[in-house]
């Protein structure tokens, strides 16, 4: 199992029109993808992090994650919506740990 996690801030204003229909958006496309587990958007609390959002999702495997990746539904999402309107981002993949004994 993969989570797929990237955060991000949008280059909208916080509690706008264009933030909130990006969101809606990304949600309604992303999780028409076949394979998209668990998909959940999270605002960032700390003042720790530059990042205003997360995505969450997971794949069962490998293989569903890059046909997720490689799906015209996200790969159009990523070039009219996510270049033009993400200031900054940071991508990160996890597989569970299993510690050795």
């Amino acid at each position: 199992m993969i989570q797929h996690t990237v955060a991000f801030t949008l280059v909208h204003a916080s509690e706008t029109d264009e933030e909130r229909e990006f969101l809606r958006t990304a949600r309604e496309t992303l999780t028409s993808i076949e394979g998209v587990q668990d998909f959940r958007i999270s605002r960032q609390t700390s003042q720790k992090s530059t990042f205003a959002f997360q995505f969450s999702m997971v794949f069962a495997d490998q293989a569903t994650y890059d046909a997720y990746d490689g799906d015209p539904r996200h790969v159009q999402f990523v070039q009219t919506r996510w270049i033009p309107e993400v200031a900054e981002f940071e991508e990160l993949d996890f597989v569970a740990y299993e510690a050795a004994d």
